[in-house]
């Protein structure tokens, strides 16, 4: 574009209108003519050939950088192929360890989770599996307007007050400088479980897991926390099952069931949809569209969702009402709903996101007009 744009004012012709417009747009909406991005023509069509594909689709791929070699993973992406080992990350065999002995040792644990749909997500994929465990954790959201975002050292205060012994954050934490020593000094251990940019110097903690901390590789920055989160269950799951803690009476959870929470937070954090963070959503929707999580469930009907959800009603239907609780209401509300077994407690939660919804909509259209 930028080429075109300096022959144009080198020799008044302007190369964007040798070829037709993409889709025969030739004015949008904004008066802007549709150029298609370079492909190539082979690949393309290699592509709709053995894939079956429309040829629209075919040549968005083959603009994409897609081969016909990497074209299986990237239609049907697998995570037994796309999942990392959880090690791989930093302090993340800590983490794992010191979660695993606190649920075997029936230590108070809480969860410090951020207001939008990716904290609430990670929240309540981290009190799924705990209970699966045998161990009910404390969830504590921040008030948005009141405490601000992120941890903060008066609830670390107030957590040590209730006897809680190890936090974990999620999708924050990693810039918490104060409020980690804060809790340091009262005795609490913390986790932290972030994707969020660090800073050189990191806060005290007892490990902060992070595709993003500065002295990591980086391969998987563009996770979201709630998939940081998922890494972290599967390493602290494994933990577990090493120390045998897993028998006939408390069975291994089955970690599959919780991709329906990691496809919502991954979809509504707006990540890139590549690698693994696709592994994720393919597999999650398949589960999500199964509305065996009671709050999905209601979710789903107080949004008019019928049938299979899909990334449009993740993204556009779902996800508005998670967050409506951290922008006008209860911030915790998103993840009680998410992490709720019982259905009369969802449906309840539900309606009254919902209703939070429509008032951040009107708010939102006075402040337009």
């Amino acid at each position: 574009m930028a080429d075109a744009a300096l022959q144009q004012e080198a020799t008044g012709h302007d190369a964007r209108f040798d070829h037709a417009a993409f889709l025969n747009v030739e004015n949008s909406f904004s008066g802007r003519r549709w150029i298609a991005r370079e492909y190539d023509e082979r690949t393309a069509l290699a592509l709709a050939q053995r894939h079956t594909l429309p040829d629209l689709i075919a040549r968005s791929l083959s603009a994409r950088g897609i081969t016909l070699e990497t074209a299986p993973g990237f239609l049907d992406p697998k995570l037994r192929t796309l999942l990392p080992d959880p090690s791989a990350f930093l302090d993340m065999d800590a983490a794992a360890l010191r979660m695993a002995l606190a649920i075997t040792s029936g230590e108070s644990i809480a969860v410090f989770g951020d207001y939008d749909v990716d904290g609430a997500t990670s929240a309540a994929l981290l009190i799924r599996f705990a209970r699966a465990c045998g161990v009910e954790l404390r969830l504590y959201v921040p008030d948005r307007l009141r405490e601000g975002y992120g941890p903060n050292a008066e609830a670390m205060r107030t957590l040590a007050a209730e006897g809680v012994k190890l936090v974990v954050t999620v999708d924050c934490g990693v810039t918490a400088h104060e409020a980690l020593a804060a809790a340091q000094e009262a005795g609490i251990e913390v986790i932290v479980l972030d994707h969020h940019t660090s800073e050189p110097e990191l806060p005290p903690a007892l490990a902060i897991v992070n595709p993003n901390r500065l002295d990591e590789t980086g391969i998987y920055g563009n996770l979201a926390a709630v998939g940081v989160t998922y890494l972290f269950v599967i390493a602290v799951n494994r933990a577990l099952r090493d120390t045998g803690y897993y028998d006939a009476s408390r069975p291994e959870p089955d970690l599959r069931n919780w991709l329906d929470l990691v496809a919502l937070g991954t979809i509504c954090d707006v990540v890139k949809l590549t690698g693994l963070n696709r592994a994720l959503v393919a597999q999650g929707l398949r589960v999500m569209s199964a509305k065996g999580n009671p709050g999905i469930a209601a979710l789903a009907a107080v949004g008019g969702c019928k049938g299979a959800l899909d990334a449009y009603a993740a993204g556009f239907i779902l996800g508005p009402r998670v967050n409506a609780g951290g922008r006008v209401g209860e911030a915790s509300l998103g993840a009680k709903l998410l992490s709720t077994d019982d259905p009369s407690v969802a449906t309840g939660l539900a309606q009254h996101l919902h209703e939070l919804n429509t008032e951040r909509r009107a708010i939102e259209a006075r402040v337009l007009a």
